[in-house]
């Protein structure tokens, strides 16, 4: 496995040019990200996601973890490497100041957590956990468990985790049994099964809080009748809680995170308190998965990366065949028209949803800081609606970012010991946990375009018109604003399609659901390239980024324009075919 280098002047750019970093830090609360700050964080994470992280990734996949007398032993170096990662103060970054955090906005994290993701996944998943959990706590928990268990979680002393899965209850979470019975001293006892526990057991830290979702006695039936539950592994006067693991999966990847059965009351009753109020926990819990959401999204083009960079350095070293063009021999693989397509492929592919996901960060900064009423209901309505898209096309492109990772090595990129198999293996499941793909798709076109008829995406579209009319303006971008103008255009007349069809052949629709969601990726990446191009010829000759860079920007906004953008239309022929 090569090593890990931290993607800085992609970060920067998009940063700079498309999310708006000036913007956001002149935010109300954001002002602390002022250039200097920002650029000492990403240098300062891309050091420790290169020097501490990605040395143990291989090595932790190798070895994995283990469960012995009721205890899960995380591989070698996690536990150390945890420390210095709570140490550094990283977990709390965008959490916070008055809970221990940083209060640096979500835009600023954003790039962080990508590089954490690509340095070591089965590592990062355990504080993700933690910055989800906190946000769930901080809109829900009442003063005294914020008092007892916030701060805490925000600068990793302890450990969180989400607890919703069941034995006969994956992602239905209406057919949830685990109960909660109320005590006289306001306290509840716990009882039920929870599988799939990202480090839902470890040693790594003195204490882990659980999230659990539970049914009070005289609760309804289905989705309405769920509550949460705050169950630590040690109770506040130091005594193990009534909670256990049972078992640990042996998976496909993500070896070094070890995916806990936990088992709640074998004995009196796993102790716990409720957050927030009775019957709402799913909607609590939500505040935590759409966090987990989107950071699943960037684990998407995180794992890309590390295949990239990984595909690059084989392809320059590997000599083999002889130029197809020139016909000469000893020369590195990248010569090969088809390897260049592949590398530019991927990183088309890592770069796409890298820009969306980067924008939409600084959308959830404007709808939590701005002062400016309008812009805050804009952001709030392209977040929910584009949180399918950030996690669904991105984790499906990070496959086929992978998938092309393989075929570079050839033959060796079936073998083990180069390690880019494991970056496959690592990402197969992201396009599952947190709401498989199909769910983001139903999720989208459900509740975000039939529910409200197609209002928000025909905001969007108006923007991404207003991308492509500046591109045709500008003579040589005018192809890119072409193909982007087409792609809006069939877009817009699949949104039609299903409007027009949501309520008689709404089955048809959803079968067209996964499609469109590509569909809506494939155009909202082509709208990013577009204004990528634009920055890119705007700053030329600024000083601020080397010439060839941004020509390697144009030359990847076209490629994305002419290999890429055109499966929109099979995307939407497929959203409007139906089943027969």
């Amino acid at each position: 496995m090569t090593d890990y280098s931290a993607p800085l002047t992609d970060i920067r750019f998009i940063l700079r040019e498309l999310a708006g970093l000036d913007s956001v830090a002149a935010l109300p609360g954001c002002e602390e990200a002022s250039p200097d700050v920002v650029e000492a964080i990403l240098e300062e994470a891309g050091k420790f996601a290169a020097g501490v992280m990605a040395p143990l990734n291989q090595s932790g996949d190798e070895q994995g973890c283990r469960l012995e007398n009721g205890k899960v032993i995380t591989p070698d170096g996690w536990t150390e490497a945890y420390a210095q990662f709570r140490d550094a103060g990283w977990i709390g970054l965008s959490l916070p100041a008055e809970h221990g955090g940083q209060g640096l906005p979500k835009l600023v994290s954003t790039p962080v957590m990508e590089m954490w993701f690509s340095a070591n996944t089965a590592f990062t998943m355990l504080p993700q956990l933690n910055m989800g959990q906190s946000e769930a706590l901080m809109l829900a928990a009442s003063d005294e468990l914020k008092e007892r268990y916030l701060g805490k979680l925000v600068t990793g002393e302890w450990a969180g985790t989400m607890c919703l899965t069941e034995p006969q209850a994956g992602s239905d979470l209406a057919a949830i049994r685990s109960r909660a019975e109320p005590q006289a001293d306001g306290s509840y006892r716990v009882f039920g099964q929870k599988i799939f526990i990202s480090y839902g057991e470890h040693e790594i830290t003195p204490n882990i809080v659980h999230l659990v979702l539970a049914r009070l006695p005289d609760a309804p039936p289905g989705v309405k009748g769920i509550s949460m539950f705050l169950v630590p592994k040690v109770l506040p006067d130091g005594t193990k809680n009534d909670l256990q693991c049972v078992g640990i999966e042996h998976k496909l990847g993500i070896h070094g995170s070890p995916t806990c059965a936990m088992s709640f009351g074998d004995k009196d009753g796993a102790i716990g308190w409720i957050v927030g109020e009775p019957n709402r926990g799913l909607e609590y819990m939500f505040v935590m998965m759409n966090e987990a959401r989107f950071g699943v999204g960037v684990q998407g083009f995180g794992i890309g990366e590390r295949s990239y960079q990984q595909a690059v350095a084989f392809a320059n070293e590997r000599v083999q065949g002889r130029d197809g063009v020139t016909g000469e021999t000893g020369k590195p693989i990248a010569v090969h028209p088809d390897v260049r397509r592949m590398l530019l492929t991927m990183r088309a592919k890592i770069m796409a949803p890298r820009m969306l996901a980067y924008t939409a960060a600084a959308w959830f900064d404007t709808a939590h800081h701005s002062t400016d009423q309008a812009a805050v209901d804009k952001a709030k309505r392209y977040v929910d609606l584009l949180m399918p898209v950030v996690k669904g096309w991105s984790t499906e492109l990070c496959q086929q970012v992978c998938y092309e990772g393989i075929q570079i090595h050839g033959g060796m990129g079936f073998v083990e010991e180069t390690g880019i198999a494991q970056h496959a293996r690592d990402a197969r499941i992201i396009t599952i946990y947190e709401g498989t793909t199909g769910i983001q798709a139903n999720d989208l076109i459900g509740r975000k375009i039939l529910r409200e008829k197609g209002a928000t995406l025909r905001e969007l579209i108006v923007d991404m018109l207003e991308v492509a009319a500046e591109l045709k303006s500008a003579a040589a971008l005018a192809p890119l604003g072409e193909q982007l103008a087409d792609d809006v255009k069939t877009l817009e007349r699949t949104l039609d399609w299903i409007l027009a069809n949501g309520r008689e052949r709404l089955g048809d629709v959803l079968a067209g659901a996964s499609p469109f969601l590509h569909l809506l990726g494939t155009v909202c990446g082509s709208w990013q390239m577009g204004r990528a191009a634009l920055a890119a010829t705007a700053k030329r000759g600024s000083g601020e980024y080397a010439d060839g860079y941004l020509e390697e920007i144009l030359k990847l906004a076209r490629f994305y324009a002419g290999h890429v953008a055109p499966q929109a239309a099979a995307q939407a022929r497929a959203a409007t075919s139906g089943l027969e």
